[in-house]
């Protein structure tokens, strides 16, 4: 019985604060955090929790914005009694959370100027168009679009001793493996003509540690659920 006592005690003075001051430590910006943590497995006094369910609105992660975000992860060993000295609270093993978020329009287009996603699409142009290697250029984006399994980026192209002129990437949008995202048909329109796609399809490999169970384009959101591991 004291056991259990001290348990939900460290759980309320000890885990929940130092879990939310190390989630905030890595993000930008949260609102509406909501931690809740099981406590049935008395082992959690060694640093070990059962299962923990964290939501929240309006998360951005490396300029990344998201609307809506829910994570569940289970057994979950941290360091604990550093804790309980006052030491920031960190992973001691590798976790798989479930991941369930919601990303509306507004928050993509907020999201393009991210150096993330900046590199992320200058890396799948690089690989699309011939000539890129000899060849300067420079894409500013300010505009997306979200419609049902269609996702277009508006923006504008800068190219070695020519103007700057429109370009339009449109492209569908679906999972081609819990690892693999598939662009296609892809099309980009606002390019010289000397500039050709080198096909109309292409995957982008989110790496191992992703398992994406399910990806929907409707009008104006994007809703993505599946697996991930977090790494200490």
């Amino acid at each position: 019985m004291m056991l259990t006592v001290l348990s939900m005690a460290m759980i309320s003075k000890i885990l929940s604060p130092a879990l939310k001051l190390w989630l905030r430590t890595q993000v930008e910006h949260i609102e509406n955090l909501e931690i809740k943590i099981s406590s049935r497995n008395r082992q959690i006094i060694k640093g070990y929790i059962p299962s923990v369910f964290i939501a929240s609105d309006r998360a951005v992660y490396q300029g990344l914005h998201l609307t809506q975000v829910q994570l569940t992860g289970e057994n979950i060993r941290v360091n604990l009694g550093q804790v309980a000295k006052g030491k920031p609270l960190r992973l001691l093993e590798p976790v798989r959370v479930n991941l369930a978020a919601k990303l509306q329009e507004a928050d993509l287009q907020a999201s393009l100027s991210s150096s993330l996603l900046i590199s992320a699409l200058a890396d799948l142009l690089s690989m699309l168009l011939k000539k890129e290697k000899n060849f300067i250029w420079e894409i500013n984006w300010d505009e997306a679009i979200i419609a049902p399994e269609k996702l277009t980026l508006k923006g504008n192209i800068n190219l070695e001793n020519l103007e700057t002129t429109s370009i339009i990437l449109r492209s569908g949008l679906q999972l081609a493996s819990p690892q693999e995202l598939l662009l296609s048909p892809l099309k980009i329109d606002g390019l010289p003509e000397s500039f050709k796609l080198d096909s109309s399809d292409f995957k982008i490999d989110l790496g191992s540690d992703v398992n994406l169970e399910k990806l929907q384009l409707i009008a104006g959101e994007i809703l993505v659920s599946g697996d991930l591991q977090v790494r200490p």
